[in-house]
């Protein structure tokens, strides 16, 4: 049997005209504005001026990824569906897809199959221009940077503790390090230098963070981009560059409205990676969705060590949201792989690799369940090889943990597949109370907030501090940036920092290489294991196989 793939059948969804998706939201025309035909941007105005109650809110979560796939976006886009299938007003907000991944290995994160937010091709390609506006703010900020030095350094920065780096929205590893300034004493002061990708700028994550203009403002005017001669923080603020950065964000800070393939309002905004930046969509999307709609679903980045748990520890910590219930996604497959298969050994049944490689799923709905006392629900993606055996194994050891397994299939069937999910989830929301907790309070030192994530949700032994890093946690420390949240920085592979544990390894210990503030956003940055800012493309880029016809029609995203 050939299936379409998920470009074709994005393209051959009849999308509803923007309007009326505004309309379904109950968003009046006063607050959107179209770009172009099916996509909007929304005034956040409409949030201080809408009297409508915030509805239930519904996290989707995952196991530790891996190279079989799990399917969260497509799973919260099949679970909003669904719950509008069986007749709740409903809503989904998630991020805003990297070019990097689109381009390189993992590929688009507009969902999959009949699961899908459209227009495809626009969310995965340039959009509505938000992750334009984010690199060149961060730009302007460095080049008003090197521009101070080169007119005299008023301010006595240092070049060799310069901490800011320019940024690209691509893949691109030759940007990693680099010298510049050369040419002459015209041509600037030469330094060492470097690029993150534009997921992993301190801007996505102000910006994804911000709740106003003046908010955006004032957590630019926080930003550190590097210390004087004496070791002083020197911030954005002190470069007057604050004010132009905004302007230059006035419009990327407005969430934007698309729709599913169902036609289901979808809230689509902002893109930090989980496993370097925070991983989540914008604080001011979310509010939108939750006042727009009695449910709303969203996601977090790669597994619930990363991207819930920032979600939970760093996100609703500042917002002051609550999630009413979790929904943790996992495949046979990919928990056989945890097993020890290889990705061409999955087709065939095999317990034993499932039994070696469940504690993964356990480990992270004990996390949930026990850490942040959260109701959840296990929602397996069903693929055509999995017996009935390996699904009713999930099903038992899930119900030992007090926690229901329901089986989806919205990448074949759209919302339809996703209605025993929705019916689950509704269920969670009316008749189980959570005592929501967080995993670290923000009073106890670096090293605990580190130490605590590691013991608690990785189910590590604790952690090893590089001597670079403890310098930097005592220079943190002093300067009163101690009682910040912690953004950890790690391998999605694993719970470890070593991306070839699999399963749900313990013994191990977190070699913390590096921690830095990132004072605009609200949170130190916890650099561990072989961590990059900058990804590479892999030995055949997805580019490759991405073209476009004289119709401007483009084939080969996925």
């Amino acid at each position: 049997m050939a299936y379409l793939s998920d470009i074709e059948i994005a393209q051959a969804c009849e999308m509803k005209p923007i309007a009326e998706i505004a309309a379904a939201a109950k968003i009046d025309k006063q607050y959107w504005e179209p770009y172009g035909t099916y996509k909007a941007k929304i005034d956040p105005a409409l949030l201080k001026e809408t009297d409508r109650e915030n509805g239930k809110l519904i996290l989707v979560t995952a196991i530790t990824p891996t190279p079989a796939g799990e399917g969260k976006t497509t799973t919260t886009i099949g679970l909003a569906d669904g719950l509008r299938r069986i007749g709740k007003d409903v809503t989904v907000a998630l991020r805003e897809p990297s070019l990097g991944p689109v381009f390189g290995v993992k590929g688009g994160a507009a969902g999959g199959g009949y699961a899908q937010v459209v227009p495809m091709e626009d969310i995965n390609l340039h959009f509505t221009g938000d992750f334009h506006a984010i690199g060149a703010a961060n730009n302007l900020l460095a080049a008003m940077l090197d521009n101070h030095i080169q007119q005299g350094n008023k301010l006595g920065i240092d070049v060799r503790k310069i901490t800011w780096k320019r940024c690209v929205d691509m893949n691109d590893r030759q940007l990693r390090f680099v010298i510049d300034g050369m040419g002459g004493k015209a041509n600037g002061v030469p330094r060492e230098d470097g690029f993150d990708i534009t997921v992993a700028s301190e801007i996505m994550a102000v910006l994804c963070l911000a709740d106003s203009i003046t908010d955006l403002k004032e957590r630019l005017s926080r930003i550190i981009v590097g210390y004087t001669f004496d070791d002083r923080p020197v911030t954005c603020g002190e470069l007057k560059a604050a004010g132009a950065m905004t302007a230059l964000l006035k419009d990327a800070i407005k969430p934007n409205l698309v729709q599913t393939l169902e036609g289901t309002p979808a809230f689509v905004h902002g893109g930090p990676f989980a496993n370097i930046a925070h991983g989540c969509n914008s604080v001011m999307a979310t509010r939108l969705a939750l006042k727009m709609g009695d449910y709303t679903v969203t996601e977090a980045g790669f597994g619930a060590d990363l991207g819930a748990e920032k979600f939970l520890d760093i996100k609703c910590r500042m917002a002051g949201l609550t999630p009413d219930a979790v929904v943790v996604v996992a495949t046979v497959r990919a928990l056989k792989m945890h097993g020890g298969l290889a990705k061409n050994q999955l087709g065939e049944e095999d317990l034993g690799a499932l039994e070696r490689g469940i504690p993964n799923l356990l480990r992270h709905v004990s996390n949930i369940k026990n850490v942040y006392q959260l109701p959840c629900v296990v929602a397996v993606n069903r693929f055509p090889t999995d017996t009935d055996a390996e699904i009713d194994f999930i099903i038992k050891k899930c119900r030992e943990l007090g926690v229901n397994t329901v089986l989806s299939t919205v990448w074949a069937e759209g919302g339809r597949g996703g209605e025993e999910l929705a019916r689950e989830v509704v269920r969670l929301c009316e008749e189980e109370q959570g005592n929501f907790t967080f995993s670290y309070e923000l009073d106890g030192t670096i090293e605990d907030k580190i130490t605590a994530i590691v013991k608690k949700v990785y189910g590590g032994d604790g952690i090893t501090v590089m001597p670079a890093a403890k310098k930097q946690i005592a220079q943190l420390t002093a300067l009163g940036f101690d009682k910040l949240p912690v953004c950890i920085a790690k391998t999605q592979y694993s719970f470890s920092d070593d991306p070839t544990k699999l399963g749900a390894p313990e013994g191990f210990t977190v070699t913390v290489k590096n921690v830095k503030v990132s004072a605009g956003a609200g949170f130190l940055v916890v650099l561990t294991g072989d961590i990059l800012t900058m990804p590479g493309l892999p030995k055949v880029p997805a580019a490759e196989a991405i073209d476009v016809d004289e119709d401007g029609r483009i084939t080969g995203l996925f």
